[in-house]
């Protein structure tokens, strides 16, 4: 059968005879047993060989051969694959049977059996009609090539081929996996709302929506961190959210414009403290999920055990670049460096900016990793606390793997004050047309003020993580329905 000439808008499946199937739909069926059991139970009879051993299985054709008064078909379940084999005078309604064809959903009940040639199956005496195709599919080994139908249409992209599902389970796994890690440290899952008063928690675009009710515009979450750590100030010591963020950005190999994070808040500790738990989560669900710390990437080995390679951002950009450069460098030097590397410098960089731009040009592409990078400017970083020997710099580390940000955590600011000041500058660069700067959040600081303790903080990008373990190169490859453009009427 042929592909679907249209991304949207495959066929009706040719061949009227299809049609006749008039076989009422149960509004349930009882599934008792799955391929990969019958293999395993049963691959043992020998040719020919039949069993008194009935039972019931149910999922899509993958390929149907009537051949006169028999019939065969692959029954394809979440276990694997196993045959169907109808032979009139057995299988009731043998001629409706013959005329299934690809991608229908069937259950069938009989006897396991061995067919001649070796092939389990089972010997179809009753079957119904769990839902028909009325779409072509392409077939196991000519599949669907065009990857926009497969991108669109996920559900036919979990049938023509294995990669997605299996992707799918590995993202479910990890997920699992952080859970498991977290509860096991005693921290307590909670969840915070989604749509915010005022953007916040990170520097990014918001979605904007508007509240009928209530006539507000309100934003759809960047990040959930400042209402995490009022929970921290109201005593919940260990809190994590594993849950969609939002951001009104470019569409890339790294970037969707929704994902998902993981955030977790830590009270009694720094980044140091918090590196090493960062190290112990990834190692531990690396192995939960792939029995290693060993992986594969773009053909490259890396290991996730740690420790970790540590870095300072000024040491990698000075290694990077040939010469001592950091947040003290002058002005000239810094913008010097920038043009050096093809980068305009923009009048509002301020010398943390020129250092980060400088990072992210010359030096994370080439990062293998993992590799934490420690101590960012200030200047771009409005939520984590000074650094306690260079009040220019904070305590932050990003961890940084195959030339991509994995996780990113801070010993977290907790003067209200010096806060105030942050946000002060952030609304400032927003007034001056920065999109992506914080605005004053007046019930953050409300919070601050009630006394919130030395507490770490982490974002792991979990998308990310699992293109990691993966090994993909698009973040649409581990999203089920990534973003993509509407396609223009008629297409």
């Amino acid at each position: 059968m042929a592909d679907p000439p249209s991304p949207t808008a495959p066929p009706p499946r040719a061949g009227t005879e299809h049609r006749s199937l008039r076989r009422p739909v149960p509004y349930r069926f009882e599934r008792d047993a799955l391929a990969a059991d019958l293999h395993r139970r049963f691959d043992g009879l020998a040719p020919g060989e039949e069993t008194d051993t009935e039972v019931g299985v149910a999922g899509r054709l993958r390929l149907v051969r009537p051949q006169g008064r028999l019939a065969f078909a692959t029954l394809d379940d979440p276990s694997g694959q196993v045959q169907l084999f109808a032979r009139a005078g057995i299988t009731e309604d043998f001629e409706q049977f013959g005329k299934l064809a690809i991608g229908d959903w069937v259950g069938a009940r009989g006897r396991v059996v061995k067919t001649r040639r070796g092939e389990l199956s089972v010997l179809v005496e009753r079957w119904e009609l769990l839902a028909l195709a009325r779409r072509g599919f392409g077939d196991k080994w000519r599949g669907v090539s065009d990857t926009e139908t497969l991108l669109r249409h996920r559900e036919l992209d979990l049938w023509v081929g294995d990669r997605t599902r299996e992707v799918l389970v590995l993202r479910s796994q990890v997920l699992a996996a952080l859970r498991r890690a977290l509860w096991d440290r005693g921290f307590l899952e909670v969840e915070t709302p989604v749509l915010h008063p005022i953007p916040g928690g990170a520097t990014a675009r918001p979605f904007v929506t508007h509240h009928r009710a209530l006539d507000l515009d309100l934003y759809l979450r960047i990040a959930p961190e400042l209402y995490l750590k009022r929970l921290v100030v109201g005593g919940l010591e260990r809190v994590f959210e594993l849950g969609r963020v939002f951001r009104n950005e470019g569409i890339s190999p790294r970037h969707n414009p929704e994902f998902t994070m993981l955030e977790l808040y830590l009270a009694y500790a720094d980044y140091q403290d918090l590196l090493g738990l960062t190290e112990q989560l990834v190692a531990e669900v690396t192995r939960a999920v792939l029995g290693r710390t060993t992986l594969e990437v773009h053909g490259r080995t890396l290991d996730l055990a740690p420790p970790w390679r540590r870095a300072t951002m000024a040491e990698l950009v000075s290694e990077a670049l040939g010469r001592p450069l950091d947040v003290h460098s002058p002005r000239p030097v810094l913008e010097e460096a920038a043009r050096g590397l093809g980068l305009v410098p923009e009048p509002s960089w301020g010398p943390g900016k020129l250092l980060l731009e400088l990072y992210e040009k010359a030096v994370e592409p080439t990062i293998v990793g993992p590799l934490a990078v420690l101590d960012h400017p200030v200047e771009v970083s409005p939520l984590a606390r000074r650094h306690r020997e260079d009040p220019e710099l904070t305590e932050r580390f990003e961890v940084v793997v195959a030339g991509r940000e994995l996780a990113n955590g801070f010993s977290e600011l907790t003067d209200p004050e010096d806060q105030r000041a942050r946000f002060e500058a952030q609304a400032r660069a927003r007034e001056a047309g920065d999109e992506e700067a914080m605005a004053v959040d007046e019930d953050y600081l409300w919070a601050l003020e009630l006394g919130l303790p030395p507490t770490a903080g982490l974002g792991l990008g979990v998308d990310r993580f699992v293109m990691l373990l993966a090994d993909a190169s698009h973040i649409r490859e581990v999203i089920a329905f990534p973003t993509l453009r509407p396609e223009a009427p008629g297409a």
